[in-house]
């Protein structure tokens, strides 16, 4: 049996030159910080319209939301917990309010809890 790459099998296929074919390699994810609050975010716990149960909500992010969602699954993983990052909010189930200003100020955020 001959030694096809898979460059190869797609030229075949599809009549691409192989050398041609370049190789995307994955950018690797590197975690930086997101830079998506400009002045100081508030802390919250909230309890409304959530039959009974209490949220952390962080308000107060004015940037892009794609960087709002990343330090949102940042937040996630270290408390442990779910939650949602929509309309410049961020949501994490349960009351993790003194851990999340934490995690905020280590990440350069000024952040104080209401």
């Amino acid at each position: 049996m001959d030694n096809i790459d898979w460059k190869d099998k797609l030229g075949a296929a599809f009549g691409v030159d192989p050398a041609q074919i370049e190789e995307d390699e994955p950018e690797s994810v590197v975690s930086e910080p997101a830079k998506a609050a400009t002045g100081r975010l508030d802390v919250m716990l909230d309890k409304r319209n959530r039959k009974g149960k209490c949220v952390t909500l962080i308000v107060g992010f004015d940037g892009d939301d794609d960087a709002v969602k990343a330090l949102a699954k940042e937040l996630k993983e270290a408390c442990g917990t779910g939650g949602s990052a929509r309309g410049g909010e961020i949501l994490i189930q349960g009351d993790k309010r003194q851990q999340v200003c934490e995690l905020l100020k280590e990440r350069g955020y000024k952040a104080r809890i209401i």
